[in-house]
């Protein structure tokens, strides 16, 4: 009888082997979802958004740009005319010229297409001579504004005021990152 086990024994043994209790999983819950709640904090995912938007922004704002710059050495003139000068002019607004860099190879054929007017609406092309062209957007997500290239106005000329990218981020004006 030393070797089998009591019925008091066997309901003890039972009721160990039940599994967690009510508490114990709510404690784990609990921790899990604080775990959670911090990694969203840390990532920040409108941030991810605004960044990968500013990306693409980036990108088809160097792209226009050196497609002019092509262009320029090239035809020795820019597909808006070598005397003419503008500032801040969206690219949007400048169909022919868009067209024309699409007809002279210098640009994709559905660049507007992939580029999106929404986009192409936030982008500034300046012209101030006949050698001189710069192409701007202003930066929604913090990584952008706090880079060091932000610190022009929309017309490619350098700000006259604190950018976020001077103070870090903490204090200052949005400003915009420009190609030139």
């Amino acid at each position: 009888m030393g070797d089998t086990p009591d019925r008091e024994e066997i309901i003890m043994i039972k009721h160990l082997q039940k599994g967690f209790t009510l508490i114990e999983l709510l404690i784990v819950i609990a921790l899990l979802g604080s775990l959670a709640v911090g990694l969203l904090a840390t990532i920040d995912p409108f941030e991810q958004l605004k960044k990968g938007r500013d990306t693409s922004l980036r990108n088809t704002t160097a792209e226009f740009y050196n497609a002019n710059l092509r262009a320029y050495a090239t035809k020795g003139n820019f597909m808006w005319g070598t005397g003419t000068s503008f500032t801040a002019k969206p690219v949007n607004s400048m169909g022919s010229e868009i067209t024309d860099l699409i007809n002279a190879g210098e640009l994709k054929a559905r660049f507007i297409d992939l580029a999106g007017t929404g986009n192409l609406s936030k982008i500034f092309i300046t012209s101030t001579s006949s050698e001189h062209v710069a192409s701007c957007f202003k930066p929604e997500s913090k990584s952008f504004q706090e880079d060091p290239v932000t610190l022009f106005a929309s017309d490619g000329q350098t700000s006259g005021a604190t950018c976020k990218s001077q103070t870090g981020g903490t204090a200052g004006t949005d400003c915009y990152y420009c190609v030139q």
